[in-house]
């Protein structure tokens, strides 16, 4: 049976249509537009935001289904009603995991909204490793794969080291600055077709790492916290409602796991997948092939951070996975799966011990392994501190904001403690420094021993 949903073919790429990108990593992103139109593809990142968004998901979009989808269709519609694109000569690209999450049907929740807004003719593409659909107009090459990988291996190396200088700079606005000038110097290096090869890469992290470094920076330290959740939520300010911002008027120093862990969480889920219930021995081959050479990146990435002591740098997706091992199955996999509830071990275990779990309405595996594993991560890390935030486009800002500020004020009380205890074993060891050299505080014994 034909299918019916609008092609992209080779005719609608070389007439040169807007494909419309939806937002969730700003930086990460807007590198990814850049690699498309770098392949001839005419690539636009959404940045609308707003009630209108909001209202256009609802509208054409069951309120029961996961707000990711709501958000990311209404932003996708609301551009389309904005007039600002040719109707007739726009297409959509989203990405389709293939798996059980409800993510693998956002495509036709789309286009059955397009369908509704009176659009059917608008192209959707599907961007997916599982053969799922095929567009004549859009290819998958090892060209572009490599490109948007070395986006994201970019985007995440900023995103560390900038959201850790970013709370302690002393000339405000000098992390966001230096942001946004390697964003123009990647993009620059990507137009002459350089940043791309291995060497290039790792003196480009090597660069980018020691820049955030010389930012002149207070020596205190913030109350840190951990951001964990559904992909979308827990990185796109449209889906948690501008989490970040808020954070940064807290006094706290916050850290976002890297997107490479969730590209080799999936990776990693086809070779289970394989390993457990068979499959294809050549696609085997090629997910083993494409682990290897993720993962040589994520090395690259994390060696960068190595002669900067003063960065906690990322951590390997071996020594992630490896956290959960007997606290919850390498089974679990569905959305974040494991994922999530690893991240949490691995933030907890970097110092980030209070954490934000972003749960988004109708996430059903993010609710399991992200709330429903607080109870068991208290025994297994003691002293964390885990509050789960829903994300639903009827909860009230107000409402989430002033739940994390109820777990900050713990936060806060905990670490003025610590504090104060690391002041007290300072006082007591040069006092015990002291008396070894001239006995003045000792006991009359040991003052007969030292003379």
């Amino acid at each position: 049976m034909p299918s019916e949903h609008v092609e992209f073919t080779k005719e609608m790429r070389e007439a040169g249509y807007t494909i419309l990108v939806p937002n969730m990593l700003e930086f990460h992103f807007s590198l990814i537009e850049k690699v498309l139109r770098l392949n001839g593809y005419n690539a636009v990142l959404l940045k609308n935001h707003g009630p209108g968004v909001m209202a256009e998901g609802l509208k054409y979009v069951h309120n029961d289904t996961c707000v990711p989808a709501l958000l990311v269709i209404g932003q996708f519609l609301d551009a389309l009603h904005s007039g600002e694109y040719d109707i007739n000569k726009v297409a959509l690209i989203i990405t389709q995991t293939g798996g059980g999450c409800r993510a693998s049907n956002y495509i036709y929740l789309l286009r059955k909204a397009l369908k509704k807004a009176g659009l059917s003719q608008v192209p959707v593409i599907s961007v997916n490793m599982s053969g799922l659909e095929r567009a004549s107009g859009f290819k998958l090459t090892l060209p572009l794969i490599r490109q948007v990988v070395a986006s994201l291996v970019y985007g995440d190396c900023i995103m560390c080291a900038s959201n850790q200088t970013r709370p302690y700079e002393l000339q405000k606005g000098e992390t966001d600055a230096l942001i946004a000038r390697w964003n123009e110097d990647l993009i620059a290096q990507f137009n002459r077709g350089h940043g791309l090869s291995r060497k290039e890469m790792a003196q480009n992290l090597s660069r980018i790492v020691a820049d955030f470094d010389a930012i002149e920076r207070s020596r205190e330290r913030k109350t840190r916290v951990g951001i964990v959740g559904e992909i979308y939520v827990k990185y796109s300010s449209l889906g948690n409602n501008g989490l970040e911002a808020f954070l940064r008027t807290q006094d706290c120093e916050y850290m976002l796991p890297g997107i490479m862990g969730f590209a080799l969480f999936k990776i990693d889920n086809r070779i289970e997948d394989i390993h457990l219930y068979g499959g294809n021995p050549l696609k085997l081959l090629v997910c083993k092939a494409l682990m290897r050479y993720v993962k040589s990146m994520e090395k690259m990435l994390i060696a960068s951070f190595a002669p900067h002591p003063s960065f906690v740098p990322p951590t390997s997706f071996a020594h992630t996975k490896s956290l959960v091992k007997g606290v919850i199955g390498y089974g679990s996999k569905m959305g974040e799966g494991w994922l999530l509830t690893a991240e949490m071990l691995e933030l907890a275990e970097n110092g980030y011990e209070n954490i934000i779990c972003t749960q988004p309405f109708g996430c059903l595996p993010n609710h399991i392994c992200g709330k429903g594993m607080i109870r068991r991560l208290t025994q297994v890390h003691p002293g964390i501190n885990i509050v789960p935030i829903d994300y639903d486009l009827s909860a009230t800002k107000v409402n989430q904001e002033n739940r994390i500020r109820l777990m900050l004020a713990v936060a806060h009380d905990v670490d003025a403690k610590r504090r104060q205890q690391e002041l007290l074993i300072a006082e007591d060891e040069s006092a015990c420094k002291n008396c070894a050299a001239c006995g003045a505080c000792a006991t009359e014994g040991e003052k007969r021993k030292i003379g």
